[in-house]
């Protein structure tokens, strides 16, 4: 039954994720307000917005946003507020890949990355001089809730990583400002920044200094993904551990092939994998490595090392996933659960979509959904995502670095070991 499994799950997902797609532009004219970003973002959507049904709701959505004499589009605004106007539009699609980013985040840097080829004719305008996607950062996510701003993620092997900042800490200042994505470390490539941070509800705050490096977004998920691996021993037995923040960069799974098959995780006994991510992209067929039935080889040259051509991990595997989990991921997430591989945490994203990314005027980043994607017999993961097989939920806030969908993974490997 796993075989024949494994060959229906290979092919999902036919149309790549995250990556270059073109739909039919519909006949009629969408409408306009004079405004050359939201005009721009409106016309952008309406020819290339995978479902077609759906232009009808989404010019009604936009000429409700034209009309309202409280429209930031009726009147001069701000940026910030034609921002609202169209993260108001693109939600009446109610569509995952849809989303408007400006480069004050660390979301349009990682996702100009991987939608380079998409926009490749401005990349050395934007990224100067050699069309590099960078940004001064320390490898560190932070996102609101409850009026604060908790650290959501923590690049494994980054500055943050290697000063000690753990998920779940309130982040409240840098260099005595607040704390902005970009911002607080712009002009300080090299320097070191002063982060104040809150571990725990009603304590005193700790400060931290941190190197800020330039960092270029698919190589630092790659990195992360290498540095992520490590084994433990439980029960005298060893459990490897690695994290794949990514399929979209392009040797995410062979960091994770090099660890099995001659890194950290090669003795390991049994494998926790991590598909809790930031983006998904990458091959429909990723998930090989785990569940594929050709068999593992190298080759070996008459001269020089070993190459791996083709490597197969045949020892248990326990999966953690949660809303992280999106897109690549969610089909690399369907894949082992068809399979009998068994996940813990919490309900994928739904977000299965392929995207494009788009520039507008203004230089920020739209993304559309530009195809639809659905699985083996009819199956759509859109809306739906995939459930774990053991739910554990995860509370942010203050969480000072405690993971209990890492420890529920890590127990289901014991017992797994444990009945041999």
């Amino acid at each position: 039954m796993r075989n024949s499994q494994m060959k229906r799950a290979s092919y999902l997902a036919a149309a790549p994720l995250l990556f270059l797609a073109i739909a039919e532009a519909p006949a009629a004219d969408p409408p306009r307000s004079g405004h050359p970003v939201f005009d721009r973002a409106v016309e952008l959507v309406t020819d290339n917005f995978h479902d077609e049904s759906a232009i009808d709701r989404f010019a009604a959505a936009v000429r409700r946003e034209i009309e309202d004499p409280q429209s930031p589009v009726a009147k001069a605004s701000p940026p910030e507020r034609i921002d609202q106007a169209i993260d108001a539009v693109l939600a009446s699609l109610d569509a995952s890949h849809m989303g408007h980013f400006q480069p004050d985040t660390i979301d349009y840097f990682e996702l100009a990355d991987i939608f380079r080829y998409a926009i490749r004719n401005d990349m050395r305008r934007l990224f100067p001089p050699d069309g590099e996607v960078s940004y001064p950062g320390i490898g560190m996510v932070a996102r609101p809730e409850n009026g604060a701003r908790f650290v959501s993620d923590v690049y494994d092997g980054s500055p943050a990583d290697r000063a000690g900042i753990l998920v779940g800490d309130e982040v409240l200042s840098v260099d005595g400002k607040p704390y902005h994505e970009i911002e607080s470390f712009s002009g300080k490539i090299g320097r070191p920044v002063e982060l104040r941070l809150r571990r725990r509800a009603g304590a005193e705050p700790i400060t931290l200094k941190i190197a800020v490096e330039k960092l270029r977004p698919l190589p630092a998920f790659e990195k992360a993904i290498e540095e992520s691996a490590e084994v433990a021993t439980h029960d005298g037995r060893k459990i490897g551990y690695i994290r794949l923040w990514t399929l979209a960069a392009r040797n995410s799974m062979g960091a994770v092939a090099e660890a099995l098959a001659d890194g950290k995780l090669k003795d390991a006994d049994g494998l926790v994998l991590d598909l809790r991510g930031r983006w998904g992209g990458g091959s429909s067929d990723a998930a090989e490595l785990f569940v594929g039935d050709t068999p593992s080889f190298r080759l070996i040259p008459r001269k020089g090392e070993d190459v791996l051509a083709n490597v197969r991990w045949r020892r248990p595997v326990v999966a953690i996933i949660d809303e992280g989990s999106r897109s690549g991921l969610e089909v690399f997430a369907y894949a082992l659960k068809v399979n009998g591989i068994p996940l813990v945490g919490a309900r994928t994203a739904g977000a299965l979509l392929a995207g494009r990314g788009y520039l507008l005027p203004d230089d920020s980043l739209l993304e559309i959904a530009v195809s639809d994607a659905v699985l083996e017999e009819n199956t759509r993961l859109e809306g739906a995502g995939v459930e774990p097989d053991l739910p554990v939920p995860f509370s942010l806030p203050y969480a000072a670095g405690h993971d209990p969908q890492r420890d529920a993974a890590i127990e289901e490997m014991r017992r797994i070991l444990a009945r041999g």
